[in-house]
């Protein structure tokens, strides 16, 4: 099972992360990191850098393509570079996946037209303008298009991926083994349960506001 990651500038670490650390334990799974160039990538936070083991022009198909988010996916949005090598691959593949702002990566390579998808909340307007229909639920699985919503949820797609390619079991397994039993000490993971002044407090912080177009 081969695994292509995209990495690029400003990236978010766990949007990648995340479903690496489950999808690397699956059977037979080859996770490979790809960028434009081979190399170091720095996350948005820019204390973090992966490395990329492949340039994009080394990877002519895999499995599953998985994008991550973060506010670099903003600039990839115009890349007709990066988007047809994503159409390309996702011509052959048998999941193309996002996690986050990754989405619009895909909305933006013409995709997720008339499909149902989810990004970061803070996000969902931007799908729209792509032609896709937003939904605020935390995984979705359109054909072999899956969607997750911010961040974390990456971890929580990664599992749906896993037992639907293998089976409940090896993803309960892996789960089990990564030790996922979430006990937040809050209740405040998403806009619909989080107090009004946290969420307006992030609101206020978002490039999709501050920028017009790009959390």
């Amino acid at each position: 099972m081969e695994i292509a990651i995209l990495l690029y500038d400003r990236f978010t670490a766990l949007d990648a992360v995340g479903p690496y650390e489950v999808l690397r334990s699956a059977p037979g799974a080859k996770v490979s990191f790809v960028a434009k160039q081979p190399g170091p990538v720095r996350t948005d936070a820019r204390s973090l850098a992966i490395t990329a083991d492949f340039g994009i022009e080394e990877v002519k198909s895999t499995d599953i393509l998985l994008l991550p988010g973060g506010p670099g996916q903003t600039a990839l949005m115009d890349d007709a570079e990066i988007l047809d090598w994503v159409r390309h691959l996702h011509s052959g593949t048998k999941w193309t996946t996002s996690v986050c702002t990754g989405s619009l990566i895909l909305a933006a390579a013409g995709l997720l037209k008339g499909l149902r998808a989810t990004t970061h909340w803070l996000a969902m307007d931007e799908l729209t303008k792509y032609g896709a229909e937003p939904s605020a639920e935390r995984v979705i699985i359109e054909g072999k298009i899956i969607t997750a919503a911010g961040v974390s949820a990456g971890i929580d797609m990664a599992l749906r991926l896993v037992a639907r390619e293998y089976n409940d079991e090896i993803a309960q397994a892996i789960q089990l083994g990564i030790e996922y039993d979430p006990q937040p000490p809050f209740d405040a993971g998403s806009p619909a349960k989080a107090p009004a002044s946290v969420v307006e407090r992030l609101r206020k912080r978002s490039r999709f506001i501050l920028e017009g177009g790009g959390t």
